[in-house]
């Protein structure tokens, strides 16, 4: 058995138990698929030859999201009746050519069903590292908690950080695992001495920070976080140095993400 068709029958395994609103077997399936040794997936190529400079990936679109086919094996390459060239590809360096074009990646989209459609922020987090994301669709929501001491102290030493513009906040439910507090830093410059001068300040204010309340950071200039882009779009600052403005808007779930079922 050859290491593409071990690699294979990893991804297959873990294709065949994902299923709607099981989130535990999807994720499962992305972590194979960001391993370089499970997690090659072959993508077909709608123009151009494997490893030649004008060779493009195919192209489908589900629910007005672009996704790049692919299929798990040699054997669903055959089922398939692609009659084009192919590559054989890590899902890594699939994910990294794919996402910051916000594509996703349809697997085995012949099979009966359907097959699986991972979106382009899932591909993000296969690329950046899974457990540096939150697992998505997320639920974000203006935060109901009461700790006026923590936003205090973090008011009061934002206003001594003049590498910091603004600050905003959201309540993040993941698919999987525990929701926490997310707090936006609109930075001014991202040069080392303010990077630390802003880590610094959270470090300051962590200590008015309630035992067992997970608080997290987003950078307000990642274009691709979709905590990042559900604050800009619903969340006012609550620290803002040049006008300070008020609460933020709640909005619904999902945000980022295909309706359910886009999986």
């Amino acid at each position: 058995m050859s290491a593409s068709d071990t690699a294979a029958g990893h991804v297959e395994q873990m294709l065949r138990q994902v299923t709607p609103g099981r989130y535990d077997a999807y994720e499962a399936l992305l972590r194979t698929l960001a391993t370089p040794s499970t997690g090659q997936v072959w993508m077909l190529l709608w123009h151009g030859q494997a490893g030649a400079p004008d060779a493009q990936y195919g192209h489908m679109e589900v629910g007005g999201h672009g996704y790049a086919p692919c299929v798990t094996s040699a054997q669903e390459l055959s089922a398939s009746g692609w009659m084009r060239s192919y590559e054989v590809v890590d899902g890594l360096d699939v994910a990294r050519t794919l996402y910051p074009d916000h594509f996703g990646l349809w697997l085995n989209p012949h099979a009966p069903g359907g097959g699986v459609g991972i979106p382009w922020l899932d591909l993000r987090r296969i690329a950046s590292g899974l457990d540096r994301q939150p697992a998505g669709p997320l639920r974000l929501s203006e935060p109901a908690l009461e700790i006026p001491q923590f936003y205090a102290l973090l008011t009061q030493t934002a206003h001594h950080t003049p590498a910091l513009r603004s600050l905003r906040r959201t309540w993040v439910q993941p698919a999987v695992g525990s929701p926490y507090l997310a707090i936006g830093l609109d930075v001014y410059d991202t040069s080392p001495a303010a990077v630390d001068s802003v880590r610094s300040m959270m470090q300051q204010s962590m200590a008015a920070v309630p035992d067992g309340l997970p608080v997290s950071t987003v950078v307000m200039s990642d274009e691709y976080d979709p905590v990042v882009m559900w604050l800009r779009a619903n969340a006012r600052p609550f620290y803002d140095r040049e006008a300070h403005g008020g609460a933020g808007q709640v909005a619904a779930g999902g945000y980022g993400y295909p309706p359910a079922g886009g999986h």
